[in-house]
């Protein structure tokens, strides 16, 4: 049991770490916060629940097979700020550039529809470079998949966008 939880939180830590401390230290030197940073500021201090961390993607064209991250360059949660109910997704500059893949879209739907179930507002943090063209019409269509949610929760609960990158 003891190697099972240890094995656990070194997968934790792999999903904590996103696209790496390369990638973090490049994400500082810009005047960035990751994705992670981004939500622990937002919310009240240790309010934040996350979702779906070892998600990853299932593309395995242009050598996709070969890199695998886990939370797939989106964290998605909820949490409170000043003791309300909020739902958030963080995008991951550090993952493939926060590029949307299938997956990734997956999780934010995923959120979207809880938010929506329990009329919570939900805060996008967008970080992204777009569509994760090494899946093309997956992704294409995981935008369609937000974009409906978009649509079917305008006028039911508050959408907050903000962009925070490309």
């Amino acid at each position: 049991m003891k190697l099972i939880l240890e094995q656990l939180e070194q997968k934790r830590a792999a999903a904590r770490l996103g696209g790496g401390q390369r990638r973090i230290d490049a994400q500082h030197s810009k005047g960035k916060l990751t994705a992670r940073e981004r939500i622990e500021v937002l919310l009240d201090a240790g309010s934040f629940e996350e979702w779906d961390m070892f998600v990853e993607h299932r593309c395995a064209d242009f050598g996709m097979d070969q890199t695998h991250i886990p939370g797939d360059g989106v964290v998605i949660g909820y949490g409170t700020i000043n003791g309300r109910l909020v739902f958030v997704f963080s995008q991951d500059f550090t993952v493939f550039g926060g590029a949307l893949s299938e997956a990734h879209a997956e999780k934010i739907c995923k959120l979207m529809d809880q938010a929506m179930k329990v009329g919570a507002p939900v805060i996008g943090l967008n970080d992204s470079g777009g569509a994760r063209i090494q899946e093309g019409v997956a992704s294409l269509g995981g935008y369609a998949e937000v974009f409906q949610r978009n649509v079917m929760a305008s006028g039911v609960i508050p959408q907050i966008s903000m962009i925070m990158g490309p």
